[in-house]
């Protein structure tokens, strides 16, 4: 029996852990050769608040447990933030793979700070994570997705780019997000308005965040203690669902993790779609202002 994105190419970019090797690992296990980026074949040092650390995780371990679950992957290390390795990704990722169907935007940086604490610095940094790169990605991978006939590009978005609950809550005077929050905002605006400009293209354009948080080994620094997170399976399997449809059926969506799939009746599966999940309720204390179709 086949599998929804058989002889599907997918780029998944800042997939050598977390969330991003999450979505490429569930997008394998429908079929897609999914082509693995991240800055480096090694684990990579991640800056914030001026404090470097390595974090765990390479583009080999992700291909591997593709691979392993009987899935197909090739790994062509890019960083993003150099404008010749990011211009020339998509271009790459045709020639080892020989085509592009589905893009992924998931690579991030966040260093979180107050707006009069931060450096012009990380304010740059914020915004060619957020938009700088999706839109260049984007941009390079258009072309191949027309010359297929369709394609779909995801972005992965944020709660944060939601407006704050008000009263103001104790997280949203402290945490430091509002750059990064503003960018993410900025993303869900860029994604329905490029859904917009290609849906005569058959390209669906969505963007997919999580309900609450997902804990990742580069998140932990940024929780709060105690926060309640989500798994990041619901997340996953809302991508796929964004990768599935032709655009004039699903495109323009701001979905969000468990919301989707709760309003929606979208079964969830474990990475390697071998195991149904229970159906999980968004939480009472999610932000309001989530649109639970997403539109």
């Amino acid at each position: 029996m086949g599998k929804s994105l058989d002889g599907k190419v997918a780029l998944v970019t800042g997939s050598s852990r977390g969330i991003g090797r999450a979505i490429a690992q569930r997008l394998a296990a429908e079929g897609a050769t999914v082509v693995v980026t991240a800055r480096s074949a090694a684990p990579s040092p991640s800056t914030r608040f001026s404090t470097s650390e390595t974090i765990p995780g390479t583009v080999a371990e992700t291909v591997a447990l593709i691979e392993a679950a009987g899935g197909r992957a090739v790994s062509i290390p890019a960083d993003l933030t150099d404008p010749d390795a990011r211009d020339g990704l998509v271009d790459a990722v045709v020639r080892e793979a020989g085509g592009i169907d589905i893009l992924v935007n998931n690579a991030g940086f966040a260093d979180y700070a107050r707006v009069d604490e931060m450096s012009m610095d990380t304010f740059d940094r914020t915004i060619d994570h957020y938009l700088r790169i999706p839109f260049a990605l984007s941009r390079a991978a258009i072309t191949h997705m027309r010359a297929r006939g369709a394609g779909w590009i995801v972005n992965i978005g944020s709660v944060t780019g939601v407006s704050p609950v008000r009263p103001f809550r104790d997280y949203n005077k402290a945490g430091g997000d509002v750059v990064y929050a503003a960018t993410k905002a900025a993303l869900h605006r860029f994604t329905q308005g490029l859904a917009a400009e290609l849906l005569d293209d058959d390209i669906a354009v969505n963007a997919v965040g999580p309900s609450t948080a997902i804990m990742t080994p580069g998140a932990a620094g940024l929780m709060p203690d105690g926060y309640e997170t989500e798994p990041v399976e619901y997340l996953a399997e809302t991508v796929l669902a964004m990768c599935q449809r032709p655009a004039a059926e699903r495109t323009g969506l701001v979905a969000f993790s468990l919301h989707f799939p709760w309003r929606h009746d979208l079964p969830v599966f474990s990475l390697d779609g071998t195991e149904l999940l229970p159906r999980r309720r968004p939480p009472a204390w999610a932000n309001p202002h989530v649109s639970a179709t997403g539109l």
